[in-house]
Order: C-alpha cells, then sequence, then structure tokens
C-alpha cells in the first residue's frame, strides 16, 4: 500500500507542477487519485506501466482561433478548443461547451471525467471534449450561425465518426448543432455519424433531448431503492433549467415527487406546488427568455436572486444540474441541515472537494456525475449506432436502452464497491470500475 500510495501522490504532485494554474483539472485528478490507491495496491503491474501518468495526459489538445461579424459588421474573435483525451476503448466522444468560462483547464478536467463515463456505459466510446469562450446569450440566431460555421470551419479537420464524435453541452442546443452539421457537411458531405444530438431531420435520435435529464433520475432511482426508498412523496430541488434540469423534473413528477425549486445562472423559483414543466419549457426552450419570465404564468412562485443551495425551504434530495462546483462546503452543510439525504448529480462535477467529504462524513447517498450523468452520452452513441445502420428507433425503444443503461452502470459502480470493501461508496465504485478497464486495454495496447 506504501508503494501505491507513494507512486499516486508522487504522479499528482507532478500534475500540479506541470499544470499549476488549472485548478478544475486538477481538482478531478484528486477526486479520482483518493479512490483509486487500493486498486493500484492489488495490481502492482500498473504502477509499473506508469499507468496514471499516461492515463491523465490528454492524447492531443487543439486550441484555434475563431473570427466571425456580428450583426453590426463587426469583427468578433474567439478561442475554441478540442481536447481528444482518451481514445483505448473507442473514438472520441464529448460534448462542446459555449460559454465565456471555457479554457483549457475546463476543457481537460471535462475530457477527463467524460473518459470515465463513456467507459461506464459499456458502449466502445473513449472520451473528449470541446467548445469555445463565445457567449450565445443574448446573440441573434444569425450571430450564432457565423459563429458556429467558423467554429466548424477549422474543427471539422480533426473530427468524423470513427474518430471524434462531438455533441452538445452547455450553450449547445439544436439550433448550434443545426448549424455545426450544416457546415460540416458543406466541407465533407453527409456523414450524419460525425455529431450527435442532431435534430431528428438530420439523422438525430428520438430521446437524445431528455436523456442526460431522464438518465440522472433512472440511477438515483435505483440508488434510492437499494437504500429502500423511493421518489415517492420527497420534495426535491434541481439547479439548473435547460435539458439537463427540465427532463429531470419532468421525470421526478412521474415517479411520484415534487420538484419545488430551479434555478439559472441569476437566480431560483420557487413554487411549493411543485414546477409546471410546460411553463418551464415555454420560457426556456421556446421563448429562451430568463427564468424570472416563470412568474408570469405562474404567480404563486417566487423568485430569488443568489444560488438555490441557499433556499431556506426543506427538501430531501439535491439534483445540481447547473454547472462545476455549484455546491461548496457551505452549501453542502447548509442542504444537509434542511434534510437532505440523497445527492445525485445532473452537471460534471457540480460539487468541490470540500462538498463530497461533508456527504461522506454525513453518510448520505452520493451519487457522483460520472456515473449518473451518462445518460446523455450513452444516447448519443445510440445516436450513432443508428446513423451507422441507417435506422431510427423509436422513443420507447431508447427509452427502454437508457433504463437497461444506467441500471448497469449502478449495478457497476455498487458491485465494485462492494468487491474493494467500499460498499454503499458510489464514487469509488464508478472510478475503480472504470480505471480497471481502461487501464487493461491500454496495457495490452502498448505504451503509445
Amino acid at each position: 500500500m506504501q508503494t501505491a500510495t507513494a507512486y499516486v501522490n508522487a504522479v499528482y504532485e507532478k500534475a500540479c507542477q506541470k499544470d499549476t494554474e488549472q485548478k478544475e483539472f486538477l481538482q478531478a485528478l484528486k477526486e479520482f487519485f483518493d479512490t483509486i490507491t487500493p486498486v493500484l495496491a492489488q495490481h502492482p503491474q500498473l504502477i509499473e506501466e506508469n499507468i496514471l501518468e499516461r492515463l491523465i495526459e490528454p492524447e492531443r489538445i487543439y486550441q484555434f482561433r475563431v473570427p466571425w461579424t456580428d450583426d453590426q459588421g463587426k469583427v468578433q474573435v474567439n478561442r475554441g478548443f478540442r481536447v481528444q483525451y482518451n481514445a483505448t476503448i473507442g473514438p472520441y466522444k464529448g460534448g462542446l461547451r459555449f460559454h465565456p468560462s471555457v479554457n483549457q483547464s475546463i476543457m481537460k478536467f471535462l475530457g477527463f471525467e467524460q473518459t470515465f463515463k463513456n467507459c461506464l456505459t459499456g458502449l466502445p466510446i473513449g472520451g473528449g471534449k470541446g467548445g469555445s469562450d463565445f457567449d450565445p446569450k443574448g446573440k441573434s440566431d444569425r450571430e450564432v450561425m457565423r459563429f458556429c460555421q467558423s467554429f466548424m470551419t477549422e474543427l471539422q479537420k480533426y473530427i468524423g465518426p470513427d474518430q471524434d464524435v462531438p455533441a452538445g453541452d452547455i450553450g449547445v442546443g439544436s439550433r448550434e448543432i443545426g448549424y455545426l452539421f450544416g457546415q460540416y457537411k458543406k466541407i465533407n458531405s453527409y456523414q450524419a455519424g460525425v455529431i450527435t444530438g442532431k435534430p431528428i431531420p438530420m439523422g438525430g435520435s428520438l430521446g437524445r433531448t431528455e436523456a442526460t435529464g431522464y438518465g440522472l433520475v433512472y440511477f438515483a432511482n435505483e440508488m434510492l431503492k437499494e437504500a429502500n426508498q423511493s421518489f415517492k412523496g420527497q420534495r426535491v430541488v434541481v439547479s439548473g433549467s435547460g435539458n439537463v434540469a427540465i427532463y429531470a423534473i419532468k421525470k421526478v413528477h412521474e415517479l411520484g415527487g415534487t420538484v419545488i425549486a430551479c434555478s439559472d445562472s441569476n437566480g431560483y423559483i420557487f413554487d411549493k406546488n411543485g414546477i409546471d414543466v410546460a411553463t418551464l419549457k415555454q420560457v426556456k426552450e421556446v421563448e429562451r427568455k430568463r427564468l424570472t419570465a416563470y412568474l408570469e404564468k405562474n404567480p404563486k412562485a417566487t423568485y430569488h436572486e443568489g444560488n438555490v443551495w441557499q433556499l431556506e425551504a426543506n427538501f430531501t434530495i439535491a439534483l445540481p444540474c447547473a454547472t462545476q462546483n455549484e455546491i461548496d462546503e457551505v452549501a453542502a452543510k447548509h442542504i444537509l441541515a434542511k434534510g437532505v439525504f440523497a445527492v445525485v448529480e445532473g452537471a460534471n462535477m457540480p460539487s468541490d472537494l470540500a462538498a463530497i467529504a461533508c456527504y461522506h462524513e454525513a453518510g448520505i447517498l452520493y451519487g457522483p456525475s460520472k456515473a449518473a450523468n451518462a445518460g446523455g452520452v450513452a444516447v448519443s452513441a445510440l445516436e450513432m449506432s443508428q446513423n451507422n445502420l441507417r435506422l431510427s428507433w423509436t422513443l420507447e425503444e431508447v427509452d427502454e436502452k437508457l433504463k437497461e443503461i444506467m441500471k448497469t452502470i449502478f449495478l457497476t459502480c455498487r458491485n465494485t464497491a462492494k468487491a474493494y470493501g467500499v460498499a454503499g461508496n458510489y464514487l469509488s465504485g464508478a472510478n475503480i470500475a472504470s480505471f480497471l478497464k481502461i487501464a487493461e486495454a491500454m496495457v495490452a495496447q502498448g505504451v503509445v
């Protein structure tokens, strides 16, 4: 065990020296490293292969200029990124994020997490991530189109149906995917499998829009059943108000729970009778307005500025679906005091390390993002399969496959945690299971 601990510490220290300013990436490494030391102690050959240092280094990173013209005729310039992290078990697969916060650290942390998430699905896909510091909020459709066309003109050099398959993420919905795919098609001819999350008429999959939110709730439901609990009668808070949050809310309500609050980047709405999903979809998906517009149709609800995890009402289940590090130690202690017994993550790394420590100390159920929010990429892979087969499955078929994938991920996490003496620790189970599979494949492929 001492050898394994020394090895893990040495690799982490080297990463800290190399990437001192990349706090999100280093956080993702720390969370991962804290769980896998016992695995390395049992498999010393992985230390001899220096598997950790090979695994944490992305296979390649592209950064490029994205010039575009706004509606006033002014030339604007943004940065574009694509991190092709690990293709050991399949082509790179991971979303594109358009948000002002995007930088290399965030892209690397997302690509690192994506590698393990994709592995847990059991589907043959590797990990990648990309995006830009472009902000689609407040931009006209034509501005978004011109940006997407410029972005794809560069990105298309590095992607392909059997090489690297992007999808959507924060700031990249069906509108952006349509523009991106259109530009790729113009340059390279029609290749449906090059990008997922496409609108249905151009080869998209039924159920993809709902997949991450539904998958999150399916995973959470398996956790609850294991603990002899259910969503029925539970008061739930969901952060965010995009696709993941909307469809998580919808599925929670179908399973008998009541979501009493959701949020956007400015604040949150509290609706004690339960968030009206139809109104939320109208405001966010059709009208593309701020969350305050919800009150125009539901005046009994209230709007509050700030973080939804400051909510004073009592609730029992938290589904963070907004962004990384939205729950810190203070927020974690607050929601625990409000009666939360389960936190299941729909966003990527929404809880910081101190918050996760609070969950473990309190002994609550904790579903980590790399397992719980894998539904989106799972259905993206199903979209790739449909594109390759020139078939279109029904919504019911896709949803059934999604349920089975999420149940399998849950069982993998549960059983692996038990096997390594940390029963009930789904974070350790997810990390260990995915690490072992990828490490075995990397060793088999040689030092490449």
